[in-house]
């Protein structure tokens, strides 16, 4: 009897519908926020044993698939285990990806997939070459579990003395939501909607969550390459991109926080110098798309919170579990402009040029996005009571477009249609503004269309 395979089943309705992959992944993340919604309404799933509010439900699971960590309730009071089970599914399928893990399985009961498969496969984990999907989506999940046990283990060694039997399922699950860069937590028991606040003055703790976002946020492909180096003794070039713009970005961070929030007494302010840093830094990482916060954030300056939102717009790297335009987005954009500025006619990066439709996509990317953080920054100030000022709502939109989940703590006072909003805005964010307009798009060039020479138009910019 022959397996089940997504992937397969997929690419199939593709080929027969002539269905765009893209469309195709978008719908398979829909699919799971669908059942996740089903399966955090019933009973069991609450604490109270009642059913939960549909929309409540929804957005839960939007926010876990998406891997963003905005939530209206706090995750350990309100859900039952069996609920924190279901929270943790759809973040590790949200941040993996449905396709990727169900083609994974398939391939490791030994299923061999069609070229279509793997294409679509590909697709999920932003891989431009299919035939490197086999070997690329065995590495993403290896690399996946092993960081994942990893960090488990190690907050184990903190969270079993503190809580018992029941430390292990707690650091099972922010292991695994710091290596999604997802920033749901389940330790309510200690401080309800406190985040990791409790732990802001154990730096041991800190540093753990902060390796594993960094690690899921870093992208797989850079992994891939780097666990290659010892052989090859090379790097690709996006490697060394994101790897440069990643350490400049944490250092940035980490600075900007400190400088403006040292003297907050709401903050870092009556802290020593040493928890002053490590908690800026990781504020900065997590910042990054990860969602965890050491401080109150809603004590924060504005100018901090302006400061953040600018990195969470940002992101992490293409390929990763984290969201945001990309760091790599934001660096071809940057090189563009430079190279305007020099009067050259190409972007160039490390003595190599970029190519155009990099660039457009780039530009596409950053305009797409600016435009629905946006709208979600308009649509929640004026559908949101007096506790979301201008800045806050900027922050908020920011935070859910870059799939982040941090918060000033005013995602519980939203009515329902700003919390409609930012489950799209989650959305987006997560499937990429760009992904989903070619799947939402009616039609696409022919490829004789997008050959086809035409006259060149002169126009006066600037």
């Amino acid at each position: 009897m022959k397996g089940f395979s997504l992937a397969e089943a997929l690419s199939h309705n593709a080929r027969r519908k002539n269905t765009n992959p893209t469309r195709l992944i978008v719908g398979s993340f829909l699919a799971v926020i669908l059942c996740g919604t089903l399966l955090l309404m019933l009973p069991v799933s609450n604490r109270d044993g009642q059913m939960l509010d549909m929309l409540d439900a929804m957005f839960t699971a939007t926010s876990a698939t998406c891997v963003t960590g905005l939530v209206v309730f706090d995750t350990y009071t309100q859900f039952s285990t069996f609920g924190q089970v279901v929270i943790l599914l759809l973040i590790q399928v949200g941040g993996l990806g449905l396709v990727t893990l169900t083609t994974f399985f398939n391939i490791a009961v030994g299923r061999r997939l069609g070229f279509k498969s793997l294409r679509l496969a590909s697709e999920s984990i932003n891989l431009s070459d299919a035939s490197q999907a086999r070997a690329l989506l065995q590495f993403v999940m290896k690399v996946a579990f092993v960081f994942e046990a990893i960090g488990a283990a190690l907050l184990a060694l903190v969270f079993v003395p503190q809580f018992g039997a029941d430390g292990i399922f707690i650091s099972v699950f922010i292991s695994i939501s710091s290596f999604c860069n997802a920033g749901f937590d389940i330790l309510g028991r200690v401080m309800p909607g406190g985040s990791v606040i409790p732990y802001q003055s154990n730096p041991y703790v800190l540093a753990v969550i902060s390796l594993l976002i960094i690690s899921g946020g870093l992208g797989f492909l850079v992994w891939q390459d780097l666990s290659a180096y010892h052989r090859t003794h090379h790097l690709r070039t996006h490697t060394k991109l994101v790897l440069w713009i990643t350490g400049w970005l944490l250092l940035l961070g980490t600075a900007g926080i400190l400088f403006m929030e040292y003297n907050n007494p709401l903050t870092l302010g009556p802290m020593n110098l040493f928890d002053k840093i490590t908690n800026a830094a990781f504020q900065s990482v997590s910042a990054r798309t990860a969602g965890y916060n050491s401080i109150p954030l809603g004590d924060m300056t504005n100018f901090t919170k302006i400061f953040m939102s600018l990195l969470m717009f940002i992101g992490a790297a293409p390929g990763g579990t984290g969201g945001g335009i990309k760091v790599t987005t934001l660096s071809v954009v940057l090189l563009a402009v430079a190279s305007v500025v020099r009067g050259r006619d190409e972007a160039m990066i490390f003595g190599r040029r970029i190519d155009h439709k990099t660039v457009y996509k780039s530009l596409t990317i950053l305009m797409l996005s600016l435009f629905a953080v946006i709208a979600a920054s308009m649509t929640l100030f004026y559908n949101t009571g007096p506790e979301l000022n201008e800045v806050n709502s900027v922050f908020e939109a920011v935070s859910a477009f870059g799939t982040v989940g941090l918060s000033v703590g005013v995602t519980p006072l939203m009515n329902p249609f700003a919390r409609v909003v930012t489950m799209l805005t989650m959305f987006i964010g997560r499937v990429g503004p760009v992904s989903l307009a070619i799947s939402l798009s009616a039609r696409k060039d022919s490829a004789a269309a997008r050959r086809a020479v035409q006259p060149q138009a002169h126009i006066n910019v600037g």
